[in-house]
């Protein structure tokens, strides 16, 4: 982001000191972690420019607006902190935004930028951009950084940040045909529109190249019922893959309450405190890192440094707990892939 005439900024400073931003923002904020001559240069780069230092205040900090919805997936929580945690070196300042959640609007669309025209760059996490936010974005030259969304080619051009959701689905196909699984159950919430790619769509599709996928749409975690032992027992299946953890405890709890069920194989999916404490086997995803890296590229963005092509994939990892037990000896679905494999998923 270049200074406007008469406005000195910490880039400017950076540039004329031949340092980082984040170092600028160190040397203002905890000058003991900067190195003497290092510091020096960047007071005398301030100086000579006319820029303001001063302890305590973030001056000159670039504003990053992030947009997700936050409320409906706690994930979204943990990329933010990741952003956090890298914001704590770098002069930023980070301004969130709830969105509804893409799955259950009917136009899963942003179409409405946040309001501060006075914001670097912006990250938009799970949620598709819609045609006035493009035409808004274009208007403001407001570089955006795309996480968890794979942009169309109408989209706005921006380095996209992605965890790589078929190759999670993979991982947890060829795990369960290990355990001699042929079937399984994919536990959903509802896709309204069928105008995105969701990840949920890409999980069950790695998962449908080793295994049989039939997939029911619950609306929440909250819903879980006697619906999901039904299905189960309807497909033949002998293994419950939900599509993120929440559903996968939910689904636990009612396996664990109901009287003769013989043992199902339960995967969640994001891995964190409640599959840990349950000793659910799912499929970690790096929150932290993917908040991180976002960040990295919308502060790149920002200075003219960083290129708006850039697509980052993230490898998620299957963790092996106590939930994914072997089929029953001698149970088998068939060979055939007879079931109905459905594409919705959030």
């Amino acid at each position: 982001m270049r200074a406007r005439p008469g406005r000195v900024t910490i880039y400017d400073v950076a540039a004329r000191a031949g340092v980082s931003i984040s170092t600028v923002s160190l040397a203002v904020s905890s000058p003991h972690r900067v190195r003497v001559e290092t510091r020096e240069r960047i007071v005398e780069a301030a100086t000579a420019l006319g820029y303001r230092m001063t302890e305590g205040r973030r001056i000159g900090a670039a504003r990053i607006a992030v947009a997700a919805p936050f409320t409906t997936y706690p994930s979204y929580l943990r990329r933010l902190s990741g952003m956090l945690r890298r914001a704590r070196d770098a002069a930023v300042d980070i301004i969130p935004y709830d969105l509804d959640s893409a799955a259950a609007a009917d136009e899963p669309l942003l179409d409405v930028l946040p309001t501060r025209t006075d914001v670097a760059a912006l990250v938009v996490m799970g949620v598709p951009l819609g045609g006035a936010a493009r035409r808004a974005s274009r208007a403001a030259r407001i570089p955006i950084v795309y996480v968890d969304v794979v942009p169309t080619r109408a989209d706005v051009g921006g380095p996209v940040v992605l965890v790589d959701d078929h190759e999670g689905g993979a991982q947890i196909g060829r795990h369960l045909a290990g355990l001699g699984h042929r079937r399984v159950l994919f536990v959903h919430e509802p896709q309204r529109s069928p105008s995105y790619v969701s990840a949920g769509m890409l999980r069950i599709d790695g998962l449908s190249q080793y295994v049989d996928v039939v997939s029911l749409a619950i609306d929440g975690p909250s819903s879980v019922d006697e619906r999901v032992l039904r299905a189960r027992t309807d497909a033949g299946s002998t293994a419950i893959v939900a599509n993120h953890d929440q559903f996968a405890a939910a689904i636990l709890s009612r396996l664990r309450s109901a009287s003769g069920t013989a043992p199902v194989a339960v995967v969640g999916y994001d891995d964190g405190e409640v599959a840990a404490a349950l000793d659910l086997t799912t499929v970690r995803q790096p929150f932290e890192e993917s908040g991180r890296t976002a960040l990295e590229l919308a502060l790149g963005l920002a200075s003219g440094a960083g290129s708006a092509h850039e697509t980052l994939r993230l490898a998620p990892s299957l963790i092996v707990r106590s939930s994914s037990v072997p089929a029953p000896s001698g149970f088998a679905s068939g060979g055939a892939r007879d079931a109905e494999i459905s594409r919705e998923s959030r």
